[in-house]
């Protein structure tokens, strides 16, 4: 078959675990027809403020970052989920693993813990873990526009700790930090990312989008099941970035899948009153104003995989 060609502005992260590495290096976009334009952002905030001037098609991104764009009338709606479980609890040599939330998160009172910008996924999460654990007022959150600038802080010792992604835990356990908390006990179920779509493109290229989350999908299933292949696809994508170090990230928090099962969505509301808290939104927002689940439930009708973790 032959596909007329179609132009799709996608903003990405640089985030090793999303999907967007992965397919960047397939070439299997260009099969469907898909004319994909990349664009780097170094957060989720950033990415909103790109879609509000109509620059992106398609992002990958936070839930909150996208909550706090639509609260402010922005029409996006998350289309397809991808990953769950990917903010992590770092700390530095002093600090000890425990398996209880509230003892990890102890251990930083009267210290500070650096993540990123403000509103982002990482930093919505970690002030809501300290204010449920009694210890808002007690620790200092440092933001950081950059991932490598809260690594830099952490071994420097300007910072104790860091909440943020796989990668970022992965380059602090290599210069001799630790993940202090394993990444399902911080806000089970969590989604790390979604997709996120402009309402144009959703009215207007509902076979586009079906076409790209068919290869999202993909591509998801290629990170839990086969993590070898995919660490070498984002290799290939990003040369500086050894497939040992891609491997490890994927390991950290093996929870890939594109579908928007009932558990995805509960904990993305979840994060509506913490957000009202925050003052980062100022009214609530109800499932149908945050996505849109037509065509993920076409090209993902089965059980959701985010559960399923590689032995």
């Amino acid at each position: 078959m032959i596909y007329m060609a179609v132009p799709l502005k996608i903003g990405y992260l640089p985030t090793l675990y999303h999907t967007s590495f992965v397919l960047r290096a397939s070439g299997r976009m260009d099969d469907l027809g898909i004319k994909a334009t990349w664009k780097l952002f170094p957060n989720g905030p950033e990415m909103v403020e790109a879609f509000s001037r109509e620059e992106l098609d398609l992002g990958y991104l936070g839930l909150p970052p996208a909550m706090i764009g639509i609260n402010r009338g922005l029409r996006i709606k998350c289309v397809a989920g991808g990953h769950v479980e990917g903010t992590v609890l770092i700390g530095d040599r002093s600090c000890q693993v425990k398996e209880m939330a509230s003892h990890a998160l102890a251990q930083f009172k009267d210290r500070i813990i650096g993540t990123p910008r403000r509103g982002s996924i990482h930093d919505v999460v970690l002030r809501e873990f300290a204010r449920d654990c009694g210890l808002a007022d007690s620790i200092e959150i440092k933001n950081f526009d950059w991932a490598d600038f809260i690594l830099d802080a952490l071994m420097d010792g300007e910072i104790d700790g860091a909440c943020g992604t796989p990668a970022l835990a992965v380059l602090a356990r290599r210069q001799g930090s630790k993940i202090i908390l394993p990444p399902d006990k911080i806000w089970p179920f969590n989604p790390s990312y979604g997709i996120i779509a402009g309402e144009r493109l959703i009215l207007e290229s509902p076979l586009t989008l079906e076409n790209f989350l068919v290869l999202h999908e993909d591509a998801c299933n290629l990170l839990r099941e086969r993590p070898q292949i995919a660490a070498s696809r984002v290799h290939n994508d990003i040369k500086i970035i050894d497939e040992d170090f891609a491997r490890e990230v994927l390991a950290v928090s093996p929870k890939y899948c594109a579908s928007l099962p009932d558990e995805y969505i509960d904990s993305s509301l979840a994060f509506v009153p913490a957000l009202r808290v925050m003052g980062y939104i100022d009214r609530d927002l109800e499932k149908e104003d945050v996505f849109w689940t037509d065509a993920i439930k076409r090209v993902h009708p089965h059980e959701h995989h985010y559960s399923l973790i590689r032995q």
